[in-house]
């Protein structure tokens, strides 16, 4: 592992790459107008949940089997894609992997075609040599984080009130990390 790779793979999962991220809450935002999360131990339960039971615990195990050496991608793609719980889940990824794969082929001028986020991830990380439960850990992280970010700004909390909720799911990361690699 270099650390070129590993820069490259935090710069892919950087606020600052243009997936359209900022779009999408994976149903958060539902949750706030409904007031099911109202503070910061409801998004707690929330994120876990999501970790443990939900649509990142498919991306997370998608992502994982693209990193394989011998992945094969379109199935992949096509059994996330029947995971989806909802229409509205299935264009953010959709969405966001079209996107990603945009801007990774525009960045290193190989051909990167539009697929489901985890599956185009995947395949471009796969390239750079790390171990995959760096890349899945690393992945779900800034998924958690950009979530954190929507209940700092709708619920609202505060920076300093989001961030011990970060901190206090790395565990439930690492797990589903662990859980998708296995």
């Amino acid at each position: 592992m270099t650390q070129q790779a590993l820069l490259t793979l935090v710069q892919w999962l950087s606020p600052a790459f243009p997936l359209g991220s900022f779009a999408y809450s994976q149903g958060l935002e539902w949750a706030i107008a409904g007031e099911k999360i109202t503070g910061a131990a409801q998004l707690e339960q929330w994120l876990g949940d999501l970790l443990a039971h939900g649509g990142l615990t498919v991306d997370a195990v998608v992502l994982a089997r693209s990193l394989e050496d011998a992945a094969d991608h379109g199935h992949l793609a096509d059994t996330a894609r029947a995971l989806a719980p909802t229409r509205e889940r299935l264009a953010e990824t959709e969405d966001q992997g079209a996107a990603f794969a945009r801007t990774v082929a525009a960045l290193t001028g190989t051909d990167h075609p539009p697929a489901l986020l985890p599956v185009a991830l995947g395949r471009a990380a796969s390239g750079l040599g790390l171990p995959p439960a760096q890349v899945v850990t690393l992945y779900l992280h800034s998924v958690v984080s950009a979530l954190v970010q929507v209940a700092v700004r709708f619920v609202p909390l505060g920076q300093t009130e989001g961030q011990p909720v970060l901190s206090a799911l790395a565990p439930a990361i690492e797990a589903a990390a662990a859980r998708a690699v296995a």
